[in-house]
């Protein structure tokens, strides 16, 4: 009985409708979605209904307007004439504009009221898009397609989105976009919303495509328009090109509003040395609980950036504990956030708790003190300029460092290790083994292999981890020899297993595992009881090692700076020669000591 009463309400309103002029159209719609649903308008779905039918033709609508026609005879005094002049009349006023195209649907499932509203609104689109403001329309045309995209999103009415979006209607188009899902849906679609000004539209369209250009463009558009997630796009852009400046004042409109904005708005103030703004945006953006933000601000707290001279002394443990005394630094806010963690992590590190090497906390020094680049003058590696290391080497009496930079790949240059942000700590261990000398067991490059898998470079360096085939036997044999002793008197396994270190010159190579070990792949995590024995063995030997005044040696030297230069060549000398007092120490300890048994747990 409701859908009857409903069908007569809305032939009525039809009835007394012209049928061409658009206000009255969305007179007539309006007020009969009110009819049926009055929550409608206040963003409730239209309810108790089945769902939308996807099209409408005429015949069905004169079909349905005749059940109505009927229930008009029978409960009003009016003439069928009148019911059917009004009939005869929507019929044709639809006929006229040409306003349904035809796809059929079961009658059984015809909703007359609805089809009459989409109908309606439908028609006074047309008439927006046919007469404009000739007829003083404009408002009520734009209105008129407003509604229809709003009741047939609500009801997932996807043949009135497709009609509004073959009259170029941009709303329309984004709005079946997203009924559709992005698998889906047409790239037509997203385009002409994004054409249209919907500034979502634009965001998809930019991100999209793999033009930069265009990229960018769309960006751009989406922002200026006030669209939060297009503007912290458009910074991000910026800030993937290096190109902070352009990045800053979209960062500054979005930093109240996205915590990840405000994080990154604080770290480029940090960076203009408008530290007290900086610290203001970084602590609102932990207090919502951003994570990295959390971090900066910790280490805010606890870490000051200082200049090389103003660094203070650092006590290290003896020397026996410490074979290697090494300083963890960093150049930036990122950089001493990244420090930081890493030196939890080797503090946390039990693995390497029983080596003779001790890591400082992290300095963290001024920005660019150490001019460190990806490429370093050219060299196809991540350095920096050492030189001001200096002060810091005499202060602390370092033999090696670690440098965090932003960016750039990890390596090892004569005691100067180098990271970058991304770097995690499994990469920080590999290159430790570096320091003592340990090489590499993936495959090296044909230079590399040449180098360091000849008889002539195995002169000079003999990692502990390596040997290769001989003319008779492995060479060199006193690695094996070393292997085997170690093995015997330490109670570990020996398990020979090859390498790859020198597969590119075609030479077979061998280390003392058969698993995959921390040196072939830093992440595994591996690092077998028989290399940290060979590890500690290493350490007590400094010949086996270069310390960072060989690297200070090679930049003064290279600076033309020749006092300064014979200073630290003079300190690298004086480090070989301590071997010779670190192993009267050593020995001098132990007959202090009660010998216990030396049993370690074996490899596998």
């Amino acid at each position: 009985m409701r859908g009857l009463t409903l069908a007569i309400i809305a032939l009525l309103l039809i009835a007394g409708d012209s049928g061409r002029y658009t206000q009255q159209l969305v007179r007539n719609a309006t007020s009969a979605i009110h009819a049926y649903d009055k929550q409608f308008l206040t963003a409730e779905p239209l309810s108790n209904e089945p769902d939308l039918p996807e099209s409408l033709s005429p015949e069905q609508t004169v079909s349905d307007s005749a059940v109505s026609d009927s229930a008009v005879s029978d409960s009003t005094d009016s003439d069928t004439t009148g019911s059917d002049t009004a009939s005869v009349d929507l019929t044709s006023s639809i006929s006229a504009n040409n306003s349904f195209p035809s796809s059929p649907f079961p009658s059984k499932n015809a909703q007359p009221l609805k089809q009459s509203v989409y109908a309606l609104l439908w028609l006074a689109a047309q008439n927006h898009e046919q007469f404009g403001t000739s007829q003083g329309n404009d408002n009520a045309g734009e209105e008129a397609q407003r509604l229809l995209i709003t009741l047939a999103s609500k009801n997932n009415a996807q043949y009135w989105l497709e009609q509004l979006a073959s009259i170029n209607n941009a709303d329309a188009a984004w709005a079946l976009y997203q009924l559709l899902g992005e698998e889906a849906a047409s790239d037509r679609l997203v385009r002409l919303a994004a054409l249209g000004n919907v500034a979502e539209a634009q965001l998809a369209f930019a991100m999209s495509t793999e033009n930069p250009e265009k990229r960018e463009k769309w960006l751009i558009r989406a922002a200026e328009q006030g669209y939060m997630p297009a503007q912290a796009a458009l910074a991000d852009w910026y800030l993937l090109h290096a190109q902070p400046e352009l990045a800053k004042p979209w960062l500054q409109k979005t930093a109240m509003q996205d915590m990840q904005s405000a994080f990154k708005y604080g770290r480029l103030l940090w960076d203009e040395n408008n530290r007290e703004d900086a610290k203001g945006f970084i602590q609102r953006a932990a207090k919502e609980g951003h994570k990295l933000a959390q971090q900066m601000a910790s280490v805010i707290k606890r870490y000051s950036p200082t200049t090389p001279s103003n660094v203070p002394r650092y006590t290290w443990q003896s020397n026996t504990m410490c074979h290697q005394r090494i300083q963890l630094v960093a150049t930036s806010l990122a950089t001493i956030a990244r420090a930081d963690k890493l030196y939890k992590d080797y503090k946390n590190d039990e693995r390497l708790s029983e080596l003779p090497l001790c890591i400082a906390p992290p300095v963290w020094l001024e920005n660019n003190v150490l001019d460190c680049n990806a490429n370093f003058q050219g060299q196809g590696n991540l350095a920096c300029n050492v030189k001001p290391l200096a002060p810091i080497v005499k202060a602390r009496d370092i033999t090696h460092a670690i440098v965090v930079s932003e960016q750039g790949k990890a390596n090892v240059q004569n005691g100067v290790m180098y990271l970058d942000i991304s770097d995690a700590y499994s990469v920080m261990v590999h290159e430790l083994a570096h320091f003592a000398g340990f090489i590499d067991e993936y495959a090296l490059s044909r230079n590399a292999a040449r180098r360091y898998c000849s008889n002539e470079g195995l002169s000079t360096f003999v990692p502990p981890n390596l040997t290769m085939d001989g003319a008779i036997a492995y060479h060199p044999q006193n690695t094996v020899n070393r292997w085997e002793t170690k093995a015997k008197d330490e109670f570990l396994p020996l398990r020979v297993g090859t390498a790859k270190t020198c597969g590119a010159i075609n030479v077979t190579s061998y280390k003392p595992s058969r698993v995959i070990t921390f040196m072939e792949h830093h992440d595994s995590g591996v690092i077998p009881d028989l290399y940290l024995s060979l590890w500690q063995e290493q350490l007590a030997n400094p010949a086996a090692q270069r310390p960072i005044s060989m690297n200070l040696f090679q930049a003064f030297h290279k600076s033309g700076q020749p006092q300064e230069a014979g200073q630290w060549l003079a300190a690298y000398e004086s480090h070989k020669a301590s071997g010779e007092m670190n192993a009267g120490e050593a020995a001098a300890d132990a007959a202090t000591t009660t010998n216990t048994d030396s049993n370690t747990d074996t490899e596998e």
